[in-house]
């Protein structure tokens, strides 16, 4: 869901989650049946990165690898607590030394057997520095990754080893783990979808980066892509499939917009049976609601409950030396009336954040960000203290995800009670916004956000605020917070863990780094096709819910 593991790129959602979509050819979804097969068509997005596992960290292809890949452990459509699922066994005493069983018998698409190689292989090659892979810090926990790792002042290097140490093939069915330190929730990670296994035919495809075997990938999970274009991404189920999270149509065609309005207004006519956004302008008012009834009355909309934070970040010093005193930034979140906001914009669908997790998970501690009370008169003080910010600051946003709304809203907030001139500055797409942060070259504030990728509150700030992790946007370091998440991982019972994860979430209240703006609980519609559907905590779609009409 996947820049930060799951960038949010949803509507409103931010870094991730799905934001933009690409406006695509209006097939009508009203018969249910294509050539015989049931089919339903989803609102879909453009992914920034080739589809493979350890490439894709953002929602617009994780959705679709949500679908396609089998991992060991498969997370509960309602209340995403991990399920064994290729794995039939995972057990430890110390937390460092892992076994791994595997179930026998579970298949690729291509028709060969998921074996403990496939995912140590695969692990392997994701970790390996030279691949170049944005979800490669996930396997840092590993013995043996720093040893395939570049030097910090080396861009590019030949690690002398491509193997962790830390990872065994015991036999076809059994491989170990060993951890440098003890990582108590390994178990609850592993269903993310970095650590999906890759078939041999992975490692037998030459094409730079694996690019020919990413377009239309092999993996083990419960659909398969057989079309990938720039308009739309199609799904057919895996006849080879030997799990038991089936899905209940044979074909999901993720359609690629552009325009969220584009994408509402197709389902409201029935040309795309379900997308996972609202537009905002339709959330006032609950016009929404209205629009998508059926005759008899009934709804074809839904909400729930997600793991899902909106944030904005700041420009790194280097990046933007205005925003270096932390003051600047207290200020400018200080500034934000997010209640406002969440009520004139969102018709009080999103909530004012007060931390930087998500209170989805175990965990959550409310009040953490107090930089995010809105105070006018004290914003004006540190910001007048501080000397101000030289020019105009700029918000970038995703023109794709239906942002300018929200973003003119907190513009005008900023420049209303500090002063400062504020402007909203849009890119034609999510990818497009991706690609500037991860080349660092935005300056003021960007759109971010994240959408879980396990239940634990260690997602929310590991990967997105540990130094060097794959989803640190604004390059955020501090020694402190890194020795704090370690305790937390080695932590041997669940409250000592949280408590150390707060201490950590309670430092980026002192440094900023981002500023926390809402949680999400998602809203979805759907045509007259579709009788229900059910979204999951990770703002998904589970496929194997869906009842046709």
């Amino acid at each position: 869901m996947r820049t930060h593991t799951r960038v949010i790129t949803a509507g409103i959602a931010a870094a991730l989650m799905l934001l933009g979509t690409t406006a695509c050819s209006s097939n009508p979804g009203g018969s249910p049946t294509t050539g015989g097969l049931t089919s339903i068509t989803v609102r879909g997005c453009t992914p920034q990165h080739p589809l493979l596992p350890v490439s894709t960290n953002e929602v617009c292809g994780g959705n679709v690898l949500d679908a396609t890949e089998a991992k060991l452990v498969h997370y509960n459509s309602d209340d995403a607590s991990p399920e064994l699922d290729v794995a039939s066994s995972i057990d430890t005493t110390d937390a460092i030394h892992w076994t791994v069983k595997l179930q026998q018998g579970y298949m690729f698409q291509d028709g060969t057997e998921v074996k403990a190689h496939n995912f140590v292989d695969a692990w392997n090659w994701g970790a390996y520095a030279p691949n170049g892979q944005v979800n490669a810090s996930f396997f840092e926990p590993i013995e043996g990754f720093d040893d395939l790792q570049c030097p910090a002042d080396q861009a590019d290097c030949t690690p002398a080893v491509t193997e962790m140490s830390g990872l065994k093939v015991i036999d076809d069915y059994t491989f170990t783990i060993t951890t440098t330190d003890p990582t108590s929730n390994l178990k609850v990670r592993l269903g993310y979808t970095a650590f999906a296994p890759q078939p041999d035919a992975f490692f037998a495809d030459t094409s730079d980066g694996k690019a020919d075997f990413a377009k239309t990938p092999i993996a083990a999970g419960p659909y398969q892509i057989t079309e990938h274009t720039d308009t739309q991404m199609v799904l057919q189920k895996n006849a080879n499939y030997s799990g038991k999270f089936t899905g209940a149509v044979d074909q999901v065609t993720f359609k690629i917009y552009n325009d969220l309005s584009a994408a509402y207004n197709d389902v409201v006519a029935n040309n795309l049976d379900i997308t996972d956004v609202i537009p905002s302008d339709q959330l006032v008012g609950d016009a929404w609601k209205n629009d998508l009834v059926n005759s008899d009355g009934t709804p074809r909309w839904g909400t729930k409950a997600t793991g899902v934070i909106q944030v904005v970040s700041f420009a790194n010093a280097k990046q933007d030396p205005g925003l270096t005193d932390v003051r600047i930034r207290e200020a400018i979140s200080m500034a934000v009336d997010r209640a406002q906001i969440a009520s004139t914009i969102f018709n009080n669908a999103r909530t004012p954040a007060t931390g930087w997790v998500s209170p989805a998970v175990d965990g959550y501690k409310a009040d953490q960000c107090t930089n995010c009370v809105f105070d006018p008169t004290k914003a004006k003080e540190l910001y007048d203290a501080a000397g101000g910010y030289p020019g105009t600051l700029s918000l970038w946003v995703n023109g794709d995800g239906g942002h300018d709304p929200w973003a003119t809203a907190m513009c005008n907030q900023i420049t209303n009670n500090l002063g400062l001139p504020c402007v909203v500055q849009d890119t034609p797409d999510f990818a497009t916004l991706r690609d500037k942060i991860q080349k660092r070259e935005l300056t003021g504030m960007f759109r971010t956000g994240w959408q879980m990728d396990y239940p634990s509150i260690e997602n929310f700030l590991a990967p997105i605020y540990a130094t060097g992790a794959s989803s640190n946007d604004t390059d955020y370091s501090n020694p402190q917070f890194d020795s704090l998440l370690k305790q937390a991982a080695a932590a041997t019972d669940d409250a000592t863990a949280n408590s150390l994860y707060q201490q950590a979430e309670a430092l980026l209240n002192v440094d900023m780094p981002t500023m926390p703006t809402f949680y999400q609980a998602s809203q979805f519609g759907f045509s007259t096709k579709v009788k229900s559907v059910k979204m999951t905590p990770f703002s998904t779609f589970d496929f194997g819910s869906v009842v046709l009409n």
